[in-house]
């Protein structure tokens, strides 16, 4: 049985990794994908980390998984189904069928992409990483939905390859930070379609246009891909029943500590007002020390 079993290796579960190193605490990192490293390694550019300004967002990543393994972090591929609360702690238990115990566990499973929901919406040409497919759309027209720090950096990304970017936000402002909303009125190929809400996407096998409704009228524009970046929804599903959830978030204060004994949350699964990073990181590091006190 470990100390701890922390559950996602994102920067929140690097972080708390870095920290029972410290604390010479047994621990192992369960991810699901294969040197996964959260979110992040789908981020093209990341300027508000301190110290490391524009690294991109892939090699950011794998910078905190190298720290986190020069400290001997042990590491397990799988997928968490549910978790179970023991007598001597907690069975994590894994969609495979194989069980890991810990005293002790930090959950820092992230979250995932909010899905677009409408017609078309699983058609070739929909995407959900910019980062991931932009490059087949060079030289070509894509819309990007969204109007939060996601859909505003994908824009300025896609800006650079695309010959036409359709930036389409339901209400007439973006909530991105500013200095991302700077940037797109300063990009002439971006194109704003604002207070316009998505109602299908259309084409023969793949994208040829998204349709929107735009004060009161139906709007269809030609585009040849679409990228969606309207949110996301916490990774929390083996909790449900086990703790107490806030909207689908794990109710959780700075400390981590959540409504089940033994049992803390860090990064974007749990309720906080911002989900950056620098935030994640921080979560790590005091779960780790929470953690730690509990099992003293």
């Amino acid at each position: 049985m470990y100390d701890v079993v922390i559950v996602g290796s994102g920067p929140a579960g690097l972080s708390a990794a870095v920290y029972a190193s410290r604390a010479e605490l047994s621990f192992v990192v369960v991810e699901r994908e294969f040197m996964g490293t959260g979110q992040i390694a789908v981020t093209d550019r990341v300027d508000n980390y301190l110290g490391l300004y524009g690294m991109g967002g892939y090699d950011l990543g794998a910078k905190f998984r190298e720290h986190a393994e020069a400290l001997g972090a042990e590491f397990a591929e799988g997928e968490v189904s549910t978790l179970e609360k023991t007598a001597d702690g907690w069975d994590v238990h894994l969609e495979d069928g194989s069980v890991i115990s810990g005293r002790a566990v930090i959950y820092a499973a992230g979250a995932s992409n909010r899905r677009l929901g409408i017609k078309g919406a699983d058609m070739k040409g929909v995407s959900y990483c910019a980062v991931c497919d932009g490059m087949f759309y060079k030289g070509k027209t894509v819309a990007v939905i969204g109007g939060g720090d996601t859909a505003l950096g994908d824009a300025l990304y896609l800006a650079k390859l695309a010959e036409k970017v359709y930036l389409i936000h339901r209400r007439a402002e973006f909530r991105g930070n500013m200095s991302l909303q700077k940037k797109i009125a300063e990009t002439p190929n971006i194109e704003l379609v604002l207070e316009a809400v998505p109602t299908e996407i259309t084409g023969e096998g793949k994208v040829s246009a998204i349709v929107v409704e735009q004060k009161g009228e139906s709007r269809s524009i030609p585009v040849d891909g679409v990228f969606t970046a309207i949110g996301q929804i916490p990774n929390t599903k083996p909790l449900e029943g086990v703790v107490e959830l806030e909207g689908g978030y794990i109710r959780a204060g700075e400390d981590g500590r959540t409504s089940a004994e033994g049992l803390f949350a860090a990064g974007d699964v749990r309720t906080k007002a911002l989900r950056q990073v620098i935030t994640a990181a921080s979560d790590g590091a005091n779960c780790a020390i929470s953690a730690e006190e509990y099992l003293r």
